[in-house]
Protein backbone atom coordinates (compact mmCIF):
# COMPACT_ATOMS: atom_id res chain seq x y z
CA UNK A 1 0.00 0.00 0.00
CA UNK A 2 1.50 3.45 -1.10
CA UNK A 3 1.23 6.31 1.02
CA UNK A 4 0.08 8.02 -2.09
CA UNK A 5 -3.26 6.33 -2.19
CA UNK A 6 -4.32 6.74 1.81
CA UNK A 7 -3.74 10.63 1.02
CA UNK A 8 -5.92 11.28 -2.13
CA UNK A 9 -9.53 12.20 -1.95
CA UNK A 10 -11.80 9.31 -1.63
CA UNK A 11 -12.83 7.60 -5.06
CA UNK A 12 -16.58 7.63 -5.79
CA UNK A 13 -18.35 4.12 -5.08
CA UNK A 14 -20.10 3.86 -8.70
CA UNK A 15 -19.85 5.73 -11.53
CA UNK A 16 -22.67 8.09 -12.01
CA UNK A 17 -21.62 10.19 -8.32
CA UNK A 18 -19.34 12.60 -9.73
CA UNK A 19 -16.68 14.16 -7.20
CA UNK A 20 -15.42 17.42 -9.22
CA UNK A 21 -12.03 19.23 -7.97
CA UNK A 22 -13.51 22.25 -5.93
CA UNK A 23 -16.49 21.52 -6.46
CA UNK A 24 -20.16 19.81 -4.25
CA UNK A 25 -20.54 16.05 -4.72
CA UNK A 26 -23.59 15.47 -7.44
CA UNK A 27 -24.91 12.48 -9.45
CA UNK A 28 -25.16 12.49 -13.08
CA UNK A 29 -27.94 11.21 -15.27
CA UNK A 30 -28.85 11.20 -18.95
CA UNK A 31 -32.13 13.19 -20.39
CA UNK A 32 -33.30 12.27 -23.77
CA UNK A 33 -33.92 14.97 -25.87
CA UNK A 34 -36.93 13.51 -27.97
CA UNK A 35 -38.92 12.39 -24.74
CA UNK A 36 -37.45 14.14 -21.69
CA UNK A 37 -37.16 11.08 -19.87
CA UNK A 38 -34.45 11.09 -16.90
CA UNK A 39 -32.17 8.19 -16.10
CA UNK A 40 -29.36 7.50 -13.68
CA UNK A 41 -26.41 6.66 -15.20
CA UNK A 42 -24.96 6.31 -18.86
CA UNK A 43 -26.61 5.04 -21.62
CA UNK A 44 -27.04 5.47 -25.38
CA UNK A 45 -30.34 4.36 -26.21
CA UNK A 46 -33.81 5.86 -24.41
CA UNK A 47 -35.62 3.11 -22.55
CA UNK A 48 -39.09 5.22 -22.82
CA UNK A 49 -39.13 5.89 -26.53
CA UNK A 50 -36.27 3.98 -27.63
CA UNK A 51 -34.43 6.94 -29.51
CA UNK A 52 -30.99 6.64 -30.47
CA UNK A 53 -28.28 9.26 -29.82
CA UNK A 54 -31.17 11.43 -28.00
CA UNK A 55 -29.16 11.20 -24.55
CA UNK A 56 -27.59 14.36 -22.74
CA UNK A 57 -25.64 14.41 -19.52
CA UNK A 58 -27.67 15.83 -16.67
CA UNK A 59 -26.84 16.92 -12.59
CA UNK A 60 -29.45 15.38 -10.98
CA UNK A 61 -31.23 17.10 -7.87
CA UNK A 62 -30.45 16.48 -4.48
CA UNK A 63 -33.76 16.74 -2.72
CA UNK A 64 -36.45 14.03 -3.56
CA UNK A 65 -39.43 12.25 -2.29
CA UNK A 66 -39.21 8.67 -0.91
CA UNK A 67 -41.21 6.80 -3.32
CA UNK A 68 -40.82 2.95 -1.53
CA UNK A 69 -38.30 0.84 1.04
CA UNK A 70 -37.49 -1.94 2.27
CA UNK A 71 -36.32 -2.83 5.94
CA UNK A 72 -33.48 -4.77 5.30
CA UNK A 73 -32.65 -7.56 8.43
CA UNK A 74 -30.65 -10.28 6.53
CA UNK A 75 -26.98 -8.78 4.68
CA UNK A 76 -23.67 -9.85 3.97
CA UNK A 77 -21.40 -10.40 7.00
CA UNK A 78 -19.84 -6.99 8.06
CA UNK A 79 -23.27 -4.83 7.00
CA UNK A 80 -25.17 -3.77 10.25
CA UNK A 81 -28.67 -4.49 9.89
CA UNK A 82 -31.16 -3.52 9.78
CA UNK A 83 -30.87 -0.71 7.62
CA UNK A 84 -33.63 1.00 4.87
CA UNK A 85 -32.93 0.46 1.37
CA UNK A 86 -34.82 3.49 -0.33
CA UNK A 87 -36.27 3.82 -4.07
CA UNK A 88 -35.97 8.23 -4.40
CA UNK A 89 -37.82 10.19 -7.05
CA UNK A 90 -35.92 13.31 -7.31
CA UNK A 91 -37.36 16.35 -7.97
CA UNK A 92 -36.99 17.57 -11.54
CA UNK A 93 -36.66 13.94 -12.80
CA UNK A 94 -34.49 10.78 -12.00
CA UNK A 95 -35.66 7.77 -9.95
CA UNK A 96 -32.40 6.59 -7.61
CA UNK A 97 -31.94 3.30 -5.04
CA UNK A 98 -29.72 3.60 -2.10
CA UNK A 99 -29.96 3.59 1.98
CA UNK A 100 -32.23 5.98 4.41
CA UNK A 101 -30.44 6.87 6.60
CA UNK A 102 -30.94 9.40 9.80
CA UNK A 103 -34.43 7.71 10.72
CA UNK A 104 -34.88 4.54 12.71
CA UNK A 105 -36.08 1.72 10.66
CA UNK A 106 -39.01 1.78 12.12
CA UNK A 107 -42.28 1.50 9.86
CA UNK A 108 -44.10 3.70 11.68
CA UNK A 109 -41.79 6.43 11.36
CA UNK A 110 -40.92 6.33 7.73
CA UNK A 111 -44.09 7.68 5.44
CA UNK A 112 -44.12 7.49 1.78
CA UNK A 113 -43.65 10.75 0.15
CA UNK A 114 -41.79 12.16 2.68
CA UNK A 115 -39.01 14.81 1.23
CA UNK A 116 -35.54 13.80 1.61
CA UNK A 117 -32.06 15.24 0.71
CA UNK A 118 -29.27 13.55 -1.35
CA UNK A 119 -26.34 13.47 1.01
CA UNK A 120 -22.57 12.38 -0.28
CA UNK A 121 -20.48 10.80 3.01
CA UNK A 122 -18.11 8.15 3.45
CA UNK A 123 -18.82 4.68 2.25
CA UNK A 124 -19.17 3.04 5.35
CA UNK A 125 -15.52 2.20 6.64
CA UNK A 126 -15.01 0.74 3.17
CA UNK A 127 -11.30 0.88 1.51
CA UNK A 128 -10.21 -1.06 -1.28
CA UNK A 129 -7.04 -2.84 -0.93
CA UNK A 130 -4.55 0.59 -1.60
CA UNK A 131 -6.19 2.16 1.12
CA UNK A 132 -8.28 4.19 -0.77
CA UNK A 133 -11.75 5.21 0.84
CA UNK A 134 -14.83 5.79 -0.91
CA UNK A 135 -17.52 8.13 -0.74
CA UNK A 136 -20.83 7.16 -1.43
CA UNK A 137 -24.42 8.73 -1.50
CA UNK A 138 -27.61 8.02 0.86
CA UNK A 139 -30.80 9.80 1.86
CA UNK A 140 -32.27 11.41 4.94
CA UNK A 141 -34.99 13.34 6.00
CA UNK A 142 -34.83 16.79 5.08
CA UNK A 143 -34.64 19.59 7.63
Amino acid sequence: MSEEATTSKPLPAVSYLKLPDGGDPYLEGQKCKECDAIFIGARAVCSKCGARDAMETIKLANQGKLYNYCIVFRSFPGIDVPYVSAIVDLEGGGTVKGCLIGIDPDPEKIKFDMPVDVVYQDALGRKDRDGNSYISYFFQPAA
